[in-house]
């Protein structure tokens, strides 16, 4: 029998809080994260901003236990998907690569490597790609297929995105029913629901033709659909960082509106997450709960994340058997529709003129001018220093 195994992709979180520092380090220095006209710029400013963002952000993870819970969520899910598969008659090993902490990809790939798999059915845990999140990942393993001898005698599938799977559907449909029933029945039809993904800057999407909004709006509307409740839904964006434009509305400005509404009783959904991790126990359930209740809005209620519910097992289980029956999809025919609109990491050319194009090296080279000036006030060197005017 062929010895079958399944990749889950997730972002990663640090598990402690020393751990936060490289972890934000690790995110940065991505350059699918901030793109930068010059990579050998991507590793200092990494530093930079991990540098700077370090104390912040261990306040944030004090306040959910001192880490991320998401490995041992994912590590949850991964057992649950292990015995799933075997109980449909699929006996696979599932293994877990994180991007920017541990297990890394990396790891992950070393220990497919000693099991000797035959094939493997590559599943991010992000049910709406996006260049940020599955199209990172895929770049580095696309890297390493490339590279490595050993895995291109392994035979693998890729699963891009997964947002309109129809029992996915079912299980986000069924955890918003459940949290809508423990409002009084004679309300449970005007229970406003607020759909908060994570966002991503807006030229992603416009300059980088990134299909996430996209399948962010068709997901969030085939949920409702799949829901059959009569209650108004609004969606918005949330994890807006620096001073770039990010797909709006934002979710803090929107609360802020639903409360000026009249609005008093919501029931917010965490679109674009799987599993329980900072963005919702941080920044849903304590920042954007205050915000709502300084708006006016009287009732905060949250849906849980999928996390191991059963229905979301039996989806992803669904996906990776459909995958291994099905034609192998490469990264390269993942990539392919996506390359026709997305223009990918570097970015396009120097145009001179009016264009769109120069606008945004000017932005560029305008901020690498702030980074070249903040960077030389913190090391105390620099050309500014040796003529006297710092």
């Amino acid at each position: 029998m062929a010895r079958v195994g399944v990749l889950l992709l997730n972002l990663g979180g640090p598990d402690e809080l020393e751990d936060v520092r490289p972890f934000l380090y690790n995110l940065f220095s991505d350059p699918e994260i901030i793109r930068l006209p010059f990579p050998w710029l991507q590793k200092p400013l990494a530093w930079l901003i991990s540098t700077r963002r370090a104390k912040t952000s261990q306040q944030n993870y004090k306040q959910i236990g001192g880490g991320s819970p998401l490995r041992k969520i994912t590590e949850a899910q991964a057992e649950a998907l292990e015995e799933k598969l075997k109980a449909e008659g699929c006996d696979a090993r599932v293994y877990i690569g994180m991007r920017y902490w541990h297990p890394f990809t990396e790891e992950a790939i070393a220990r497919i490597k000693s099991d000797r798999l035959d094939k493997i059915a590559i599943l991010p845990l992000y049910p709406q790609f996006s260049i940020s999140t599955s199209g990172s990942s895929f770049r580095i393993l696309e890297k390493m297929w490339q590279e490595e001898p050993a895995l291109q005698q392994l035979d693998y599938t890729v699963i891009p995105s997964w947002y309109d799977n129809p029992r996915y559907l079912q299980a986000m449909a069924d955890l918003i029913a459940a949290e809508l029933d423990k409002f009084p029945e004679s309300e449970r039809s005007e229970i406003q629901i607020f759909f908060s993904a994570h966002g991503v800057p807006a030229s992603y999407v416009t300059e980088g033709g990134d299909p996430y909004q996209k399948e962010i709006e068709e997901c969030t509307q085939l949920i409702m659909q799949t829901l059959n409740r009569p209650n108004p839904w609004l969606l918005a964006y949330q994890s807006r960082v620096g001073p770039v434009e990010w797909l709006k509305p934002y979710t803090e400005d929107a609360l802020k509106e639903l409360g000026a509404a009249g609005v008093k009783d919501l029931l917010v959904v965490p679109i674009s997450f799987v599993s329980e991790h900072i963005e919702t126990l941080q920044e849903i359930d304590i920042e954007y709960r205050e915000i709502a209740e300084e708006a006016g809005i009287e009732t905060f209620k949250r849906v849980p994340a999928l996390n191991v519910y059963p229905g979301f097992i039996n989806a992803l289980a669904g996906l990776v058997i459909d995958a291994l029956n099905s034609p192998p999809r490469t990264f390269s025919e993942v990539a392919r529709p996506m390359k026709k609109a997305m223009k990918m990491y570097p970015q396009e050319r120097w145009e001179w003129g009016m264009t769109s194009t120069a606008e945004v090296w000017n932005g560029r080279l305008a901020m690498l001018g702030f980074l070249a000036l903040l960077l030389e006030l913190i090391s105390g060197h620099g050309p500014l220093h040796f003529v006297g005017l710092l």
